[in-house]
């Protein structure tokens, strides 16, 4: 990045030869801020406001400092601008046709005092950037937990939030090396008040860009290998204390003389010796923060390049023609075409079908596909003792639970026939629609229910064509731990091209239909197919720029 600039508007730092990075260990220089930030996670942390529905026969039995949390309010996870809506919760990283990932993403780290503007330069770039995915990650959520003295001295304002013993750094490191390679990362959530993590996490997803701030940024060797760019937002000392003052007496009801003494005996001591020295690792330092657009500008322009050589596009013509000819996977269970399925099926292909009996005879499939699905669950002997007295063998589902996700919106469809089936049953939700500018499928919404790491999930969408969308929701939960082989993909209906390509990214998961077609027309709609879907069923109409899922 050489660019000759006025010194004023951005200075470029120089290594000495020889000089050698240390692995410092820094501290946030005014913990009491309160930050505006957008949700970094997806809402998939608890399904507790959700009702509980039938059980499946097969599951067994079973005076302190006035502070804030950080990450703690539940915001849009979305950030919206006069041209477009930039996503800040993320969303997973984009696989290819055999379930690789593709580039990592573009982390930038910001480093500065306290009350420098790092967050104010965050959002500057995230607005500029002009990228849809943007993970902005706080230090602030990755304060240690405080003992029983530690707490009192923070309650009298003698507790050093400062210094570097005040961050789980290990953590830290982990929780950023995961989101630079697209994984999905559960964020401590910390209460200002008890001075303790929260017992919710906040879940966050892979995203093109991550932005990590904090006055620790360039402290850790470990960290600054993570950061592709790092930025320090360098403010006048006098500015910086003006602000504290500003916002500690107006935002957190604490005296003047408290903040000054915090301010001499912590916060000062502690920018001197362990933030204004990393200057010297920094790519780029940003004189009056925010306000320097110039600066902002170079940033911007650097960032861009990076990303255009890590351009990320699902190649939909690969997914078309990588499997064609080849014989279906062994992994797929198609529903046995009775006369009665084929019977069941010529009524809600037909056009001129009317809603209601369209569907009556899609729920009455739905309900046979599911239960066609249960067989595939493991199940051990066990003994019961009849009425009769008599002992009798029978089996039960090998495994904690089952749990069921459907894929928005038409995957909601099936949800009823699985609670038929199997009562008691958890639910969740994905929310996944295709980006028709780039062609890739796009997480806007996500809801699992807590453990599902531990269940058999029963995924459903009523129509899978190409099979980005299930490709995408198989990933999610893969995210979330579950179990490849523990995953069952349920549709009514499936073309070929989805079948392969869901069987030969996740050759573990099971393929469960009623019925597959053998073609796709150039917009990626089933032939003979079925229409769409989720149109016919809530008998609304879908908006030209939209598809069903895939």
């Amino acid at each position: 990045m050489a660019m000759k600039m006025n010194q004023n508007d951005v200075q470029m730092p120089q290594k000495e030869d020889g000089e050698k990075e240390e692995d410092r260990s820094m501290s946030r220089s005014d913990r009491s801020v309160q930050v505006k930030r957008k949700s970094s996670g997806s809402g998939d942390d608890s399904l507790g406001s959700l009702p509980k529905h039938p059980r499946c026969p097969l599951t067994p039995s079973l005076s302190p400092r006035k502070r804030t949390t950080s990450q703690s309010k539940t915001e849009p996870p979305l950030l919206r601008t006069n041209k477009r809506t930039i996503y800040t919760a993320g969303r997973p990283p984009w696989y290819n046709v055999t379930g690789t990932t593709f580039k990592e993403a573009f982390v930038i780290g910001l480093c500065g005092g306290s009350a420098s503007g790092k967050t104010t330069v965050a959002n500057k770039i995230i607005e500029a950037l002009d990228v849809p995915w943007v993970v902005l990650l706080s230090m602030d959520s990755f304060y240690k937990v405080l003992t029983k003295d530690e707490q009192e001295l923070a309650a009298k304002n003698e507790y050093n939030f400062d210094h570097p013993e005040a961050f789980d750094f290990e953590l830290l490191v982990t929780v950023l090396r995961k989101l630079k390679k697209g994984k999905s990362i559960k964020v401590p959530v910390y209460d200002f008040t008890s001075h303790c993590r929260r017992k919710e996490w906040k879940t966050v997803y892979g995203a093109n860009v991550v932005i990590f701030e904090g006055i620790l940024a360039f402290a850790n060797k470990e960290l600054l290998k993570l950061l592709d760019m790092k930025v320090f937002v360098d403010t006048d000392s006098d500015i910086r204390l003006v602000r504290r003052l500003k916002r500690d007496i107006s935002d957190r009801g604490r005296d003047i003389n408290g903040v000054i003494k915090q301010y001499n005996k912590f916060v000062k001591p502690s920018f001197e010796q362990y933030i204004e020295p990393t200057v010297q690792v920094a790519d780029i330092v940003v004189p009056r923060g925010g306000e320097n657009f110039v600066a902002l500008d170079l940033i911007v322009q650097h960032v861009h390049s990076q990303l255009e050589k890590r351009k990320l596009r699902w190649d939909m013509s690969a997914l078309a023609s990588a499997h064609q000819g080849q014989p279906l996977p062994k992994t797929l269970s198609v529903l046995e075409s009775t006369p009665q399925v084929r019977g069941m099926h010529t009524i809600i292909r037909n056009k001129d079908t009317n809603r209601d009996e369209f569907i009556f005879y899609s729920k009455r499939l739905m309900r046979l596909l599911i239960e066609h699905a249960l067989s595939f669950l493991p199940l051990k002997p066990v003994q019961v003792e009849t009425p009769q007295g008599s002992i009798y063998e029978g089996k039960r589902l090998s495994g904690k639970r089952i749990t069921g996700v459907s894929i928005l919106r038409a995957g909601e469809t099936m949800e009823q026939a699985l609670m038929h089936v199997c009562k008691d049953i958890r639910l969740g939700k994905i929310l996944i629609q295709t980006n028709h500018d780039t062609g890739e499928p796009e997480l806007h919404y996500l809801r699992l229910p807590k453990d599902i790491s531990e269940d058999y999930v029963i995924l459903m969408d009523s129509t899978v064509s190409t099979g980005a969308a299930a490709l995408m929701a198989v990933r999610v939960l893969l995210d979330h731990d579950v179990q490849e082989d523990k995953i069952f993909l349920l549709s009514l209906l499936m073309a070929e091209m989805g079948v392969h390509s869901v069987a030969y990214a996740f050759p573990k998961v099971r393929i469960i239909t009623t019925a597959v077609d053998k073609k796709v027309n150039n917009e990626f709609h089933i032939i003979p197919g079925i229409g769409n879907f989720g149109d016919r069923y809530f008998g609304t109409d879908t908006p030209s720029d939209w598809t069903e899922s895939d």
